[in-house]
């Protein structure tokens, strides 16, 4: 993930707010298309139930009502009736819907073998319902079955062969497996199958409806926080970064970052810079000031001055200093002083030591040093060392030297 931290931060907001916004695109898209998926499977189910309850009605009804009109008119035997007005009732719609038994007496209501299996559980637990979609020569159907219940009225015709009428008699001989039924058990089933392509297609239409309203609404949303982040967030530090990025490179002090006040983090840290910026400015003017006042000071002196850091870089010197070690100023900058005296080594150590102790303030000695010039030409000096400054807890150090044969 190294490339991701190297991206500028506009770009990393946007790729996270993309992928935000694909992952909740995908997401919503998955559970609307499962809403609808049930809501297409409540509405065949809804259908299948009332279809199953009209037949069930009417078969119930026509066992209470019919006494001896079957004998002279088979068709009102109240299971034709049923199968017929099934039939009717499948004329025109959408789903087919149809009485079936594993002891069939008509063999239209012969079951399939999805309905077998369905039939051999209902006799099992001997009533309930069942349902589902599914593949019938590569379409989806959705199948819905309830158990019809043999009641006191249907033991007419499917008790005993010796109580049934002598139509029924006639028609089914004594073997026949739609006898000796008991109040209780499952006669059959009404079968309902309904195809789901058209629901199916209102899943499209309703999931590329419902996917419109909400894709919109969570770009918008994602929009607005958009502008909103990048105002209040983004653009005050993308202002932070060029602001600090210009202090770094031109070293100009007096940059600010331009922003509104706030009180949330990223205006405290804004205001925090200006401030410390500001203090910087003040701090660095000062030191200056006081840098130059101290070179106007040793300029006046009549010895060699040199200010330098515990490891001997000479940070300041007059030109006293530079003639007698035979170097500019510039060249002299950054030098180590100790390489310019025979026993710079001891001199070294006993700044150390001093450092080490914590004891530099206490510093102030005289000896007498043999100084190495440019040419290689020693000359017997006197160097007096004294602390100049701690600032920081950083101390600099002056040697005050004088040529040992000046009295």
């Amino acid at each position: 993930m190294t490339w991701f931290a190297d991206l500028k931060l506009n770009t990393k907001f946007n790729l996270i707010l993309s992928s935000l916004l694909i992952c909740l695109f995908l997401l919503t898209a998955f559970l609307t298309y499962r809403d609808q998926r049930q809501l297409v499977l409540d509405i065949a189910l809804e259908q299948g139930r009332n279809v199953a309850r009209q037949i069930i009605v009417t078969t119930d009804y026509m066992s209470d009502v019919v006494r001896d009109e079957p004998e002279n008119n088979f068709a009102l035997v109240p299971q034709v009736v049923a199968t017929q007005v099934a039939k009717r009732i499948s004329e025109g719609n959408r789903y087919f819907v149809r009485q079936v038994s594993l002891t069939y007496r008509n063999p239209d209501n012969r079951p399939d073998a999805y309905e077998v299996e369905q039939l051999k559980a209902f006799s099992a637990t001997s009533e309930g319902e069942s349902y589902q979609v599914i593949k019938e020569n590569g379409a989806g159907v959705f199948r819905y079955m309830q158990s019809m219940l043999a009641e006191k009225s249907c033991l007419k015709c499917h008790g005993s062969y010796e109580s049934a009428p002598f139509f029924i008699q006639q028609r089914f001989p004594p073997d026949h497996p739609s006898y000796n039924y008991k109040v209780g058990q499952v006669l059959g089933a009404v079968s309902v199958s309904r195809p789901m392509a058209d629901l199916y297609r209102e899943v499209g239409t309703n999931l590329r409806r419902e996917l419109f309203y909400r894709v919109g609404t969570l770009a918008l949303v994602f929009v607005v926080m958009g502008i909103l982040i990048r105002r209040f967030m983004i653009n005050p530090i993308q202002s932070a970064s060029a602001t600090i990025h210009r202090v770094t490179t031109t070293g100009n002090l007096g940059e600010r970052i331009p922003a509104k006040a706030s009180r949330d983090e990223v205006g405290q840290l804004i205001n925090g810079f200006n401030e410390m910026m500001a203090e910087l400015e003040r701090t660095t003017l000062q030191r200056q000031e006081s840098e130059s006042r101290y070179q106007r000071l040793i300029e006046t002196s009549q010895s060699a001055i040199v200010t330098f850091l515990e490891n001997g870089k000479i940070v300041i010197s007059n030109q006293l200093a530079e003639s007698l070690l035979g170097l500019s100023r510039h060249e002299l900058l950054g030098e180590t002083l100790f390489d310019y005296f025979e026993n710079g080594q001891d001199l070294k150590q006993r700044i150390a030591d001093y450092c080490r102790d914590g004891k530099w303030h206490e510093i102030s000695e005289t000896s007498r040093q043999r100084l190495l010039q440019k040419d290689g030409q020693p000359i017997d000096v006197e160097v007096t060392l004294v602390l100049a400054s701690n600032l920081d807890h950083v101390p600099m150090f002056t040697a005050i030297i004088k040529d040992a044969g000046i009295s």
